[in-house]
């Protein structure tokens, strides 16, 4: 009975959001000049800290967004969603291991935020995802609800469900492919991604391998060692480290596709994840505002001696115009708006 009422909010609910979407416009051409005070400052909440109601109509709001074309009217991306999952592919060199990595993932989930309440009528907090909490908790990992089938994003895959391309060129460690995930909002048969894995375009399920390795270190005592550095250049480190770095832990916790360097997107939690991410750097930069709000370093590509400075550009095609390193460092004014309730 419960599993059934929850099929008919979730109808309700998108119905609603996609009737919705064909009222509303995409973003305005008209933003507020970048730079200037936020006249809203919209408040991130973690999952577990979010009404049912809420988690619903997120979720309704992701698959609405599944179902928007893409904004290049191509194929591949095949729609709004996809076009997110495609600008991380093509530019994932470019925005990782990089002093960049944390301003280019910030705005990158703003935007994606921004386009589920703008293009599918979302109105409740954003999520994100604090699997310390987890680490914390004395049940599994794969026990958080954030991977209920009821009202949350699935659980893991089921093995031998799901077959890895021969072509294993971008697909680093294709033993975490545990299978397709068959519960849950995202399951086999309800959500097909089109990209991926890796740089690949193949229809396939939602791929995840949830291990429970990991759950050690997303124990909060763990991650506040890890980010107690004093300067932006030791923290981005820890941060970037997609091997086993904190950036690293929500991507291997959650397995299968989220563990892919390029093709992460495809799964919904990788928003969650990355805002977590944000939240992180935010607190890292309000310990001491006068000396870190502007702080940044580290390299403009992976592994060269040029250095990330306030005025790097950042690009994201398909999404939106061009803003600065600095257009992303203070909250509280635009393009950003939001903040985190702790």
């Amino acid at each position: 009975m419960v599993v059934l009422n929850y099929l008919i909010q979730l109808l309700f609910l998108s119905l609603t959001i996609c009737f919705t979407s064909i009222l509303a416009t995409p973003t305005s051409s008209k933003n507020p000049a970048i730079g200037s005070p936020c006249k809203k400052i919209y408040v991130h909440k973690e999952w577990r800290d979010i009404k049912v109601k809420d988690r619903l109509s997120y979720i309704a709001a992701v698959k609405c967004l599944m179902k928007l074309p893409s904004s290049n009217g191509g194929k591949d991306p095949s729609s709004r969603f996809e076009d997110f999952q495609a600008t991380h592919i093509d530019l994932t060199e470019r925005v990782h291991l990089v002093g960049q990595f944390l301003p280019w993932h910030r705005h990158l989930v703003n935007l994606y935020s921004k386009a589920l309440r703008n293009e599918c009528g979302y109105k409740g907090p954003i999520p994100f995802w604090d699997w310390a909490r987890d680490g914390d908790s004395k049940v599994p990992l794969s026990a958080s609800p954030i991977f209920d089938p009821v009202t949350g994003f699935g659980g893991s895959g089921v093995p031998g469900t799901y077959t890895v391309p021969e072509d294993t060129s971008t697909i680093p460690e294709p033993f975490r492919y545990v299978g397709c995930v068959q519960t849950g909002p995202f399951r086999q048969g309800v959500y097909t991604a089109h990209l991926g894995p890796g740089k690949l375009v193949t229809d396939h399920c939602l791929i995840r391998g949830v291990n429970e390795t990991w759950k050690p270190m997303m124990r909060s005592g763990e991650i506040e060692k890890q980010v107690a550095s004093t300067d932006f250049e030791t923290f981005r480190i820890v941060i970037d480290d997609f091997t086993n770095g904190i950036h690293g832990i929500g991507h291997a916790g959650v397995g299968g596709e989220m563990t892919n360097f390029w093709s992460a997107p495809a799964d919904p939690l990788f928003y969650l994840h990355h805002l977590n991410l944000d939240r992180m750097w935010w607190q890292w930069q309000q310990r001491d505002p006068a000396n870190r709000l502007y702080q940044i370093s580290g390299p403009t590509t992976q592994g060269g001696l040029i250095q990330t400075t306030m005025d790097f550009i950042m690009d994201f095609p398909r999404l939106g115009r061009n803003v600065t390193v600095r257009d992303v460092m203070d909250l509280a004014k635009e393009p950003n708006c939001f903040t985190f309730a702790y």
